[in-house]
């Protein structure tokens, strides 16, 4: 795919740029996989806000994925579909039994194509064990616990690449940059994921945002000191000294929140080895 350029009729258009959708076959989803989709504006069950900048845009229904295909399956591919919910291309496969999924479409599927489940030849598309899987091969759609579905390097042009595998274990280069093992077991499909291009898009325009369901953000260094601690001041020189906070003073951009003790020993190099400490 390629990026779409404007002619620059107005100010927003001299730098907006859109994906041009050339890998899509059809604009009509299948009824029978989609679901409402109900939007929160970020506020829970109380009606308190608890994600900001959450709110508006435009109606959509959640297309229904299947992360987790049986083992077995032959299954082709009938369209390639836009999922507002997601960055990556969608397939609509159709298994040997007539039953149809929604999966990610990775570069290689179009229309026609077919691929396989399993204990299958490694080919582009096929979903099987990372233990089949020769190493130095690119994957996506990884399985953090066998069975349990794809969980890792689901966003657009993601991709890992296998680099060892031993006592049980696969190594995956993750897309972060971060090495890490998980259990030869799972699964994961070969190739990379679909629409490259993605993060090459520039929004151009604020009401791009808004129809996305994102709400502007206000800067806390123009903000009153009551209200943030970036806020105040005589209209000098804003936030020098000061560590970037939240409006409710906690540490961020750049301060690390991760918790979860339990994988740690599953990480063999961190993503931020090399970077600031």
């Amino acid at each position: 795919m390629a990026i779409k350029a404007y002619r620059p009729i107005t100010p927003a258009q001299r730098q907006k740029t859109t994906e041009d959708y050339d890998q899509i076959t059809t604009n009509k989803p299948m009824k029978s996989l989609l679901a409402a989709k109900k939007q929160q504006a970020g506020k829970n069950n109380q009606g308190r806000i608890t994600v900001r900048h959450r709110g508006g845009g435009v109606k959509r229904h959640y297309r229904i994925m299947t992360y987790n295909l049986p083992k077995g399956l032959t299954l082709k591919v009938e369209e390639i579909e836009y999922d507002p919910n997601r960055s990556a291309r969608i397939a609509r496969v159709k298994d040997q039994n007539g039953t149809y999924y929604y999966v990610l479409a990775d570069t290689k599927m179009v229309k026609g194509t077919t691929f396989k489940t399993g204990d299958v030849e490694v080919e582009d598309s096929n979903r099987l064990s990372l233990e089949n899987i020769p190493v130095g091969t690119f994957v996506y759609a990884i399985e953090l616990t066998p069975g349990r579905g794809a969980q890792m390097v689901r966003a657009a042009g993601a991709s890992a690449q296998l680099m060892a595998k031993e006592d049980g274990y696969a190594t995956l280069k993750m897309p972060s940059g971060e090495v890490r093992k998980v259990l030869a077991s799972c699964e994961a499909s070969i190739g990379t994921v679909s629409n490259l291009q993605h993060q090459n898009v520039k929004i151009g325009a604020a009401g791009r945002k808004r129809r996305k369901g994102i709400r502007p953000t206000v800067r806390g260094v123009v903000m009153n000191a009551t209200d943030h601690p970036h806020g105040g001041g005589d209209g000098g020189r804003h936030g020098s000294g000061k560590a970037p906070r939240t409006p409710w003073g906690q540490l961020t951009l750049g301060y690390r929140t991760r918790h979860n003790k339990k994988t740690n020993k599953m990480i063999v190099r961190s993503r931020h080895e090399g970077k600031r400490k």
